[in-house]
């Protein structure tokens, strides 16, 4: 039984769906105390319950503490099997993060899987679906593990409501751990707004602001088709394509914040990218490591990234990570960035 301090390090929820995601992976059970001690509201909160019940059941796991507002876990998995699954979270839980638990598992499992899942697709501190499709996905597919996104319909905090489905397909025999050193020529790079159930011309307001901050043309600057059934909400992403690799950053529009605000938010987070030389951006930086780090211990073959930045998400990811794989992580200044090394311990 792993034993793990669920205030450690950034003590979030990350702590919790990155050891179900590796216990899965690798069958070693674990327990987790002081469950997100250090937040406003402790413990398992709705979508955190909804990522351990969901675990439970594609790996038929006999859990005890997996109630609202538990400070305490103990999670023991049999093999994960492949599938269609349906799991709703209800309101706007994000169904980015319930997938990035649920993914690596059923990658290692015997077979295809189907995902259906419910809930928050565009939600603030997770991954939006469009960066998830984009960023993620064809970089677990260089890795060897092929998979299809689809988005259905939008959510948006605080009403939730959205839909997407996940393919995956087996690959812990396919598993080839590489460098991402550059990010290789540049492609496209453009923006889009998404504004469901509200006025066209917010969406307008927001590009027009980002295209001035950057320098973009008009052809660069897309409002995206609004579907009934959605929304209401409002996401302006920046998606920069390069040769290695694709970054897409997102600002979520509020009440009360102007259009010109959210605009120059988004600006500030695109230049950041563009001032380093680094491969991946902040998010991505630390959610490729679990992935990458299953590859590494498959092949016992190290592999390395650069970043523009190392945060605390990544570096606690990074503690929780070598307690389930015999896998070491380290980092090191890198010009106006990190290299991040994942070497078999």
């Amino acid at each position: 039984m792993i034993e793990i301090d669920g205030a450690a390090g950034e003590g979030g929820g990350q702590l919790l769906r990155t050891s179900l995601a590796l216990s899965m992976c690798t069958g070693q059970p674990f327990s987790m105390n002081r469950i997100r001690a250090g937040r406003a509201k402790p413990g398992l909160m709705r979508q955190h319950l909804g990522c351990v019940i969901a675990a439970a059941e594609i790996s038929g796991a006999q859990v005890q503490g997996a109630e609202l507002n538990s400070q305490s876990l103990s999670f023991a998995p049999g093999k994960p099997r492949a599938g269609d699954y349906r799991f709703h979270l209800g309101t706007a839980g994000s169904c980015g993060l319930l997938l990035q638990t649920l993914w690596p598992a059923l990658m290692m499992a015997n077979g295809p899987s189907r995902l259906s899942l419910g809930g928050g697709t565009h939600n603030p501190a997770a991954p939006p679906f469009h960066f998830l499709a984009r960023s993620y996905a064809p970089l677990l597919a260089r890795l060897g593990a092929k998979a299809e996104l689809n988005l259905l319909r939008m959510g948006f905090y605080p009403a939730g409501g959205g839909e997407i489905e996940a393919r995956i397909w087996p690959a812990a025999d396919q598993l080839e751990p590489f460098d991402l050193i550059a990010r290789g020529a540049p492609g496209a790079s453009y923006a889009e707004c998404h504004a469901p159930a509200l006025p066209r011309a917010v969406a307008r307001r927001e590009l027009e602001h980002l295209g001035e901050a950057l320098g973009w043309t008009a052809d660069q600057l897309r409002v995206a088709a609004t579907r009934q059934h959605e929304g209401p909400g409002n996401a302006l992403l920046a998606t920069l394509e390069h040769e290695q690799v694709c970054e897409v950053f997102t600002r979520f529009g509020v009440k009360g914040l102007t259009a010109e605000t959210v605009a120059q938010e988004l600006a500030r987070d695109v230049r950041a990218y563009l001032d380093s030389d680094a491969a991946l951006g902040p998010y991505l930086a630390d959610q490729w490591a679990l992935p990458l780090a299953l590859a590494v211990w498959r092949r016992d073959q190290p592999a390395q990234y650069t970043c523009t930045e190392l945060t605390a998400h990544a570096r606690s990811n990074f503690g929780v990570i070598g307690q389930f794989l015999p896998v070491r992580f380290s980092a090191a200044p890198l010009g106006a960035g990190w290299r991040v090394k994942a070497e078999p311990a």
